[in-house]
């Protein structure tokens, strides 16, 4: 069954038509284009597809679009700047080598921005956790944490706490 829902993707207001059973994941890459949400698991275990809902980090393969009426969606195309530039967290995972094939690291992204957007100061092994829901093969995780504990570190420090 068709429902039309109206939600709000990376600044930007949408009006979809969308069959009941679609994923979250399936509107964003397949009707509006943005492909880096990737379709991993299918069935939210690998973090691949991680999107922010209203600021909260959530797989997007398993959250059903309608779901996401009247929401703001997040993905990493709406975290470049005004002329295309880089948000601080992608700087991060790219200046510690955090990025291999790339796949994982959308989602690890978004994950980053909720964290960071806590305002909390979180200590390897508290982030080591928060990132438990994703999955890398390519990396043993370090260069993910480092990039995640400088962000995390470089923010704090910013807002005076």
């Amino acid at each position: 069954m068709l429902k039309v829902i109206n939600l709000t993707v990376n600044g930007k207001a949408h009006e979809l038509a969308v069959d009941d059973r679609e994923a979250l994941v399936d509107t964003l890459r397949n009707r509006l284009g943005l492909t880096s949400v990737k379709k991993g698991c299918e069935v939210g275990e690998c973090g691949a597809c991680t999107v922010l809902v209203n600021g909260e980090a959530m797989d997007s393969c398993i959250y059903l679009t309608v779901w996401a009426e009247g929401k703001n969606i997040m993905t990493v195309e709406g975290l470049k700047g005004p002329n295309g530039e880089l948000s601080p967290i992608q700087k991060a995972f790219i200046e510690e080598a955090a990025v291999q094939c790339g796949f994982c690291t959308p989602g690890l992204i978004m994950t980053a921005v909720e964290i960071v957007g806590t305002g909390k100061k979180y200590n390897r092994d508290e982030l080591r956790k928060l990132i438990s829901g994703h999955l890398c093969r390519c990396t043993g995780y370090e260069n993910i944490l480092n990039a995640m504990e400088r962000i995390v570190d470089e923010t704090y420090k910013v807002v005076g706490k």
